[in-house]
């Protein structure tokens, strides 16, 4: 294969900015690496979730930055070292030159490996000069959660770059429930969370609720109580939750990601908002 197909792929985004250039860019990439891992076994064990996800197989309207998996069983003598190589060389297939470091540690639950791509400043005609100052590397993570919990359902969905290809992935209610798990659990801000939230939202996507319960009884202040989660608990979990967010650093965290309108909707960000917000998805 030739880069042609890189290129083509690249003209079809809306580029108002070299920051949006580096993001699209990397969104190829995460393609072919999935791309990649369809050729292999992976789908058979894992399932896709996340923003990536939720971006790549639902058209989120921002970009996104890693590629997070969950297996389907427990399981935690995974390792990515032998996927790896896999990647490299369906990179190699268009010219890209992939490093990859598998970073998993025996203790963790959460395996991870990173994927870095230093050559797409040289080989690709982009719409933007590049000079030293900038990027020169794109990075991706790859994570996957070794001791899941329970109750996440699946089903197999179609990409269609860098030509079809099908990947299994949590389904939306369950995608849902990891939104909502990382909303309420996560120990540091992060806007893209609540952008995601708001998606859901307009999108009247009502979570899996077992899912969820499953997961806060593993993580959070919830772990090992076993909660069991209704549409109450769950308001009540997001209420409380909102008034201790600083919406000024939530929405500047996710700006870089968005496109179009969205940039100027998140400065409108504060507490009433996202409490109306809350009493709308949970009715």
């Amino acid at each position: 294969m030739s880069l042609d197909i890189i290129q083509q792929r690249l003209k079809s985004y809306d580029l108002s900015s070299k920051e949006a250039e580096l993001n699209a860019v990397k969104e190829i990439l995460q393609e072919i690496a999935l791309c990649a891992l369809s050729r292999t076994d992976f789908f058979k064990i894992a399932a896709f979730m996340g923003g990536t996800c939720l971006r790549i197989l639902h058209k989120l309207p921002r970009f996104s930055e890693d590629l997070d998996f969950s297996l389907l069983s427990p399981d935690n003598q995974f390792r990515w070292s032998p996927i790896l190589e896999r990647l490299s060389l369906e990179f190699e297939t268009y010219n890209l030159h992939l490093e990859t470091k598998d970073r998993s540690e025996a203790s963790s639950t959460v395996k991870k490996a990173f994927l870095k791509e230093d050559s797409f400043g040289k080989i690709l005609q982009l719409s933007y000069e590049r000079n030293s100052s900038d990027i020169q590397k794109i990075i991706i993570k790859l994570e996957i959660d070794t001791n899941p919990p329970a109750f996440a359902n699946c089903e197999s969905l179609l990409v269609r770059f860098p030509f079809p290809y099908s990947v299994r992935a949590h389904d939306l209610p369950s995608l849902c429930a990891g939104k909502c798990l990382a909303v309420l659990c996560r120990e540091y801000n992060k806007g893209r969370d609540w952008f995601d939230f708001l998606w859901y939202v307009a999108q009247e996507i009502t979570p899996n609720y077992k899912l969820l319960s499953s997961g806060l009884n593993q993580n959070g202040p919830w772990k090992n109580q076993s909660p069991v989660v209704t549409s109450k608990f769950l308001r009540q979990a997001l209420h409380d939750k909102i008034d201790s967010v600083n919406w000024e650093a939530s929405s500047h965290e996710v700006r870089p990601f968005l496109m179009g309108p969205y940039s100027a909707d998140v400065k409108k960000w504060n507490s009433d908002y996202f409490h109306n917000s809350v009493d709308l998805f949970l009715e």
